[in-house]
């Protein structure tokens, strides 16, 4: 049975990575795609790697009729999926690939994004999109919110430890590496070739990452209390990756049992042996998840390491997961490309 998509922006980096995947998706087909500054234009013309799949042209999303889709991926920038999915059907399932409904407490969402929340009713019925960990909520719900790539790295790296009680608390320090797409596909200074290539850049660091906001939500929520990590990550030049190493106290073997029996069940996510460690080359293009474990010379520390690619499994690979389950599809449907090497 065929299900009808449409991407609401699916001019950036996303939206096209949505594209790539539903390409050979066995039951998904976008029928409608939007780029308001790009509205007319073909997806042949705007990502040449797409010229061959036979998409529908641009349009606004004003121009769409959402009659005949059954769900909408909105890749749309932070600030305004909220505007656009609270003018959209009511019957329409949606999953948000921005930040705007992440956040479960309004008053976080003004903290970290400094502006009011336009749709504190929609963000009473969205669910937090990280598959793994709310796989039911995300089959049964109408409106999905998908993770900042950045936050499901640090989450897949701790999450299991957290609800096992084997780290403490108050000693997590999450140092995270992530490519250049991650900021978008829009023109800015920082990050033409001259200037990004050949360097890496520190960013929002002493506490001020959007991110943050998820970690101190999800982590304090699984703990019972509250639970306030270290944070830095750091723009490297290359395209796709994120690859996030996270020291912390407790036993590093007990550590590493407790990862590879969380994650035994899950298709994506793969614990290496003891001791070898993750790369962000050989998780590249894929949906996939690799996490390592190695102790530290200084007795009772451990290294968590996690690397992800930031706009599959980090967004759209994790936004259609979701999809599949809303739909009734099976979870890893579209989703099983091997990685791309080298």
């Amino acid at each position: 049975m065929t299900q009808t998509i449409a991407i609401l922006g699916a001019s950036g980096y996303t939206g096209a990575e949505l594209v790539r995947l539903i390409a050979t998706h066995p039951s998904l087909r976008a029928v409608a795609l939007s780029g308001d500054r790009k509205a007319g234009m073909s997806m042949g013309d705007v990502f040449p790697h797409l010229r061959h799949l036979g998409l529908p042209d641009l349009v606004r999303i004003e121009d769409i009729d959402f009659a005949g889709v059954d769900l909408a991926f909105c890749a749309l920038p932070h600030a305004t999926s909220q505007a656009v999915i609270a003018d959209l059907p009511r019957d329409l399932k949606v999953v948000d690939l921005s930040a705007d409904f992440r956040l479960r407490d309004p008053a976080d969402y003004q903290k970290w994004y400094g502006k009011p929340h336009s749709a504190p009713d929609l963000q009473k019925e969205a669910v937090y999109g990280l598959t793994e960990f709310y796989r039911e909520q995300i089959r049964a719900a109408r409106l999905v919110a998908g993770t900042g790539c950045n936050a499901a790295a640090g989450q897949y790296a701790l999450r299991p430890l957290i609800s096992a009680g084997v780290i403490d608390l108050d000693e997590i320090v999450i140092d995270l590496k992530a490519g250049v797409s991650g900021a978008g596909r829009s023109l800015k200074e920082n990050l033409l070739h001259a200037e990004l290539s050949g360097g890496t850049h520190p960013y929002s660091a002493g506490g001020t990452h959007r991110h943050l906001g998820e970690f101190d939500q999800e982590f304090s929520l699984l703990a019972g209390r509250s639970v306030r990590v270290q944070f830095t990550p750091h723009l490297m030049p290359f395209n796709r990756g994120i690859l996030v190493t996270v020291y912390v106290r407790g036993d590093a073997a007990e550590i590493h049992a407790t990862l590879a029996a969380a994650y035994a069940p899950e298709p994506f996510l793969e614990v290496l042996p003891f001791g070898a460690l993750p790369s962000t080359r050989s998780i590249a293009g894929s949906n996939y998840v690799h996490v390592g474990v190695i102790g530290d010379r200084l007795p009772g520390r451990a290294v968590v390491m996690v690397a992800m690619d930031n706009l599959a499994k980090g967004s759209s690979g994790q936004a259609i997961q979701n999809a599949n389950l809303m739909l009734g599809n099976d979870e890893t449907a579209g989703l099983m490309l091997a990685p791309v090497f080298p």
